[in-house]
């Protein structure tokens, strides 16, 4: 039952361990070299075929016809993807005898394409799981092999949904990989008018609009949350980098105030929203000093304003 794994990331680490312990054969894997501008907080695959022994490829070009043959030469019944972030060109899924399937962290056709962790997060949902579906030209749009749902509570942040990802994804491979390898996995077609995707996320995407509802602020908020880069605004020329947000603890409209100002209380510095609703700054960065935005008076003050920009504007 030989097989080859394309893997990166956490899940990859997970997906390449459990083909192992329900006796999928790995030929060889290929992985990613880490980008070394991104925060990589996640596991290494190359450690992890180190460390059982599986022949592993870093940084090649899957679009050469030398690397094709390669491939080929392994002579796999089937392919895996596990969180690799390129879509695999016809040549190469073409050099599986039986299937050639990936695996994605939602419940397609829902949320197809890149970082569907953040992006269920920032709309809010309640519900996500993982798929196991055959690869295509198009990304996440192939048939579906299975899938396991998993709840998604309020507060949950993107390290929250990874660590039920990985749990999903085990138990999705336990059901199916060997299956996928013996051409016996069922599979069905997804529903176009379902279909959602969404694109890569970038530093940039954090910036904070206070025009928003409190709810979408915060959903944001805990998106891109560590180890992500943030949400931010800045208070004058000050970047205030906001790590968790709350609801104000009385959910009334406050009087009027332009979105984006401050409320100094007590118990907390909060900003209008643009539904007039209050969330309070729990955990913020100004600096390099990392606190509750009552540690700030002399930047987060009452009545101050937070802008899209330094020049501000947004």
């Amino acid at each position: 039952m030989s097989t080859v794994v394309f893997a990166y990331h956490d899940v990859g680490c997970r997906g390449i361990r459990t083909l192992r312990r329900v006796g999928v054969e790995i030929a060889g894997v290929y992985t990613h070299d880490d980008d070394p501008t991104e925060n990589v907080w996640f596991g290494s695959v190359r450690k992890t075929c180190a460390e059982l022994g599986i022949p592993v490829r870093a940084g090649a070009d899957m679009k050469d016809p030398a690397e094709h043959a390669r491939l080929a030469a392994l002579a796999p019944r089937a392919i895996f993807s596990f969180y690799y972030r390129d879509i695999l060109p016809q040549a190469v899924l073409a050099c599986a005898r039986v299937a050639a399937v990936n695996l994605h962290g939602s419940l397609l056709p829902r949320y197809r394409g890149r970082a569907p962790v953040n992006w269920q997060l920032l709309h809010g949902e309640r519900e996500g799981g993982v798929t196991l579906h055959h690869m295509v030209q198009r990304a996440d749009a192939g048939d579906i092999v299975d899938q396991e749902p998993f709840p998604i509570g309020l507060d949950d942040t993107p390290t929250d949904l990874f660590a039920r990802v990985l749990v999903a994804a085990e138990r999705v491979l336990e059901r199916s990989a060997v299956a996928v390898v013996e051409g016996t996995a069922p599979r069905w077609a997804q529903l176009e008018s379902k279909a959602t995707k969404f694109g890569r996320r970038t530093p940039e995407d954090g910036r904070i609009d206070w025009r928003q509802s409190a709810e979408d602020v915060r959903n944001l908020v805990r998106a891109v949350t560590k180890p992500y880069p943030g949400a931010f605004s800045f208070a004058g020329r000050e970047r205030v980098l906001v790590w968790w947000a709350a609801h104000a603890a009385d959910a009334a409209r406050a009087p009027a105030r332009a979105p984006g100002t401050m409320l100094v209380r007590t118990d907390g510095v909060y900003v209008a929203c643009g539904d007039r609703r209050l969330l309070r700054l729990v955990r913020v960065e100004l600096g390099g000093k990392t606190g509750d935005a009552l540690e700030f008076p002399g930047v987060l003050r009452d009545g101050g304003i937070l802008v899209g920009s330094p020049e501000g504007g947004g």
